[in-house]
């Protein structure tokens, strides 16, 4: 589904994609005042490069202003006009080393490309969002393979005598932004691919699970330290989707939903990345991704419009709905662990706890960065993650609790993780540690924490657990289930989909069966795990 509105816009007829060029007059220092219209272009095929454009006088002006369109590989001492319309740190998604800067940028016609500054000369240019720039002496390069913002092949390079000018009073309007939008069934055909990276535009269902209304409020700190915000998201009357927004666009995401005197309805985030999270197609923000609300920009503008014209289609699908796992037994979980094809997946289970299993530390000491496990190194704490990258770290204890349960069918053992402890006891692990702690001023630094009488106290309650099937189950290697999310005993029960509810006179096999095809379209996660950078 693609947003609709005032704006003409053109659709490449395989992709379903739609390239949006806002455009807007300018002021003297290159600043645009406003968006005064949708200028379409269409770049559904690549950009075409002309060998020989540095001669072509018929595409390069007198004055030897180029446009993109005719920038062809090498180095090229012409000059070009453009607005720079982001730009962002570009980092070793291992190492955390600064490999660069990369840059979005669009020239009068509205063709965009990227542009590349290297890590040994970030600093050296004065780089200003929405400014018009003149840049002489550049390196045309191949476009990277993946997570490419602009469809056109080439990436202009930035080089030892570049230089780089504020061009004042440009003598053409030059196109503000630039949108590529895909919809669901596009953002599912090139799902887990690292190809090129879409924007997105819809409104907002709920937002870290609280559905959207004039009383929501955003718990800041909790965003800051998780270090992202799951929205889920609609496009017109299609299906719903969970949207992970991470690190600086969340930050972006809490000022802007807070500037608003009232609560914003539609979202619309530039290249999003699409994975599959817990069997589920979701979509991640990257390092390049922006953040952009109701009347911030003409495209969700248009979609406003849309929306307040047509609620009643956006409403068809109830919040409650898409966020809810399928409830099942424990004894129907064991079922569809042992089916064919089953797949990692999220069930909501009600079950009786019944002891705290013994024998083994109910938590280990974290990474404070990255909440791997830290290991004892010559001096200090070590991440165990090569992805994390830090020699040394804080650490934090964090809950790895085995638990005993029940229900009326069937007994099993769960694994408590992080969050989940906190609503069960109530308590960070963290705080129960440095209690005991603080009780035993004696006891050795290493000495193993006993089970804390916060997590004994939950032996004989009856909770509603959400629960994790992983690749270790569906392989046999454990029957230990996972444990997302603890729901709170006062929580309302889950709404079914009346269209949805299973046939009484089907068979346990035959509900089984549907669960396995349901699984990856239903069943959602507690967390997502932090995609690379791009």
């Amino acid at each position: 589904m693609e947003p609709t509105g005032n704006s003409s816009d053109s659709s490449d007829r395989k992709t379903g994609k739609k390239i949006v060029a806002s455009s807007a007059t300018v002021k003297p220092n290159g600043k645009s005042i406003a968006s005064s219209a949708i200028a379409t272009t269409d770049v559904s095929s690549p950009v075409p490069v002309k060998p020989n454009v540095a001669t072509d006088l018929s595409s390069v002006h007198a004055d030897q202003v180029m446009l993109f369109r005719d920038v062809s590989f090498g180095p090229r001492e012409a000059e070009l006009r453009f607005r720079l319309i982001h730009f962002w740190e570009a980092r070793n998604p291992l190492t955390k080393t600064l490999i660069g800067q990369e840059m979005l940028l669009i020239d009068e016609e509205g063709t965009a490309i990227q542009g590349f500054v290297p890590a040994g000369r970030v600093g050296t240019f004065d780089l200003t969002d929405g400014v018009v720039y003149k840049l002489k002496n550049f390196f045309r390069s191949r476009s990277k393979v993946q997570y490419r913002v602009a469809d056109h092949i080439a990436t202009v390079s930035f080089t030892w005598n570049s230089d780089l000018a504020v061009l004042d009073n440009p003598p053409v309007p030059f196109p503000e932004d630039r949108f590529r939008f895909h919809g669901y069934e596009e953002f599912r055909a090139n799902c887990d691919s690292k190809g090129d990276l879409y924007d997105y535009v819809g409104h907002m269902k709920l937002v870290n699970g609280q559905t959207i209304s004039d009383h929501i409020v955003l718990d800041e700190v909790d965003i800051s330290e998780k270090r992202h915000i799951c929205v889920h998201v609609q496009t017109h009357d299609g299906p719903v989707m969970k949207l992970y927004i991470w690190d600086k666009a969340a930050s972006d995401f809490c000022q802007k939903f807070k500037s608003y005197g009232g609560t914003p309805s539609v979202l619309l985030v530039t290249t999003v990345n699409p994975k599959h999270l817990g069997g589920t197609l979701a979509l991640t923000t990257m390092s390049s991704s922006r953040v952009f609300m109701d009347a911030d920009v003409q495209p969700s503008k248009d979609y406003l419009e849309w929306l307040s014209s047509n609620s009643d289609i956006a409403n068809r699908v109830a919040a409650e709905v898409v966020t809810k796992p399928e409830t099942v037994t424990l004894g129907e979980i064991f079922s569809y662990i042992k089916q064919e094809g089953s797949k990692i997946a999220w069930f909501e289970c009600t079950a009786t706890i019944d002891d705290v299993v013994q024998g083994s530390a109910w938590y280990y000491v974290s990474c404070g960065g990255c909440n791997s496990k830290a290991v004892k190194g010559p001096t200090s704490l070590i991440c165990n993650s090569k992805k994390c990258g830090k020699r040394e770290v804080t650490g934090v204890p964090q809950y790895l609790t085995k638990i005993s349960v029940y229900d009326e069918s069937e007994q099993a053992v769960f694994v408590v993780l992080g969050d989940a402890g906190k609503e069960l006891t109530g308590k960070h692990a963290s705080e129960l540690v440095a209690s005991y702690f603080e009780s035993n001023a004696g006891v050795d630094a290493d000495h193993c924490v006993p089970v804390p009488q916060a997590l004994l106290d939950a032996i004989g309650q009856k909770r509603r657990f959400i629960v994790k099937v992983s690749d270790h189950n569906l392989t046999g290697k454990t029957q230990t289930l996972t444990v997302t999310k603890i729901l709170p005993p006062e929580a309302p029960q889950p709404i079914e989909h009346l269209e949805e509810k299973a046939n009484p006179s089907k068979g346990f096999e035959d509900a089984a069966g549907d669960m396995v095809r349901k699984a990856s379209e239903r069943l959602e996660s507690g967390e997502a795990k932090r995609p690379k950078s791009g």
